[in-house]
């Protein structure tokens, strides 16, 4: 028994190199690298003169968005967040995709296995309808949509200008 305990770091060990070996490569200067991940940044900087012109977000428009996500933005930091979401989704405008088909799945380069359309478990419709909490002749009933907040006005985000204009 003693035997068996002293071997079984040693065999770990060998396993643990093998696997470290087989997901890294070694260049000629002697560095290791990780195969899937490129040894230098591919981003590019983005011009930002290609980039629309920052917009204008008026009191209607938060007061609209307020009541659809159902987010408060408390103050005028809030307002100012939103506006740099708006801004970063901006520069997907100036990504160039010529030549590039769109994607159907995130899997599309894998082989996906489907089988046969057979049934194979039926007549479980009372296992099915205990997973609802409220059910109507033999349907799900589900909970209500969104309910929005109460309106506050939306010139409360902006200071010393009472159109809301930015």
């Amino acid at each position: 028994m003693s035997v068996a305990v002293k071997f079984l770091p040693i065999l770990r060990c060998s396993v643990c190199r093998r696997s470290y070996f087989t997901s890294r490569y070694q260049t000629s200067k002697g560095e290791k690298f990780n195969r899937n991940i490129p040894p230098e940044p591919t981003w590019q900087d983005v011009d930002r003169s290609k980039l629309p012109k920052r917009g204008v977000v008026d009191s209607a428009t938060i007061e609209l968005l307020e009541r659809l996500s159902l987010v408060d933005f408390n103050n005028q930091a809030g307002v100012d967040r939103l506006m740099e979401a708006v801004s970063l989704a901006d520069t997907l405008q100036v990504v160039d995709t010529t030549g590039i088909e769109p994607m159907d799945s995130v899997l599309e380069d894998r082989c996906l296995r489907l089988r046969d359309d057979i049934v194979t478990d039926g007549n479980c419709k009372g296992d099915v309808m205990k997973n609802a909490a409220i059910t109507c002749e033999d349907y799900f009933v589900a909970p209500p949509g969104n309910i929005p907040l109460e309106t506050k006005p939306a010139s409360r985000y902006f200071k010393g200008n009472p159109d809301g204009d930015r």
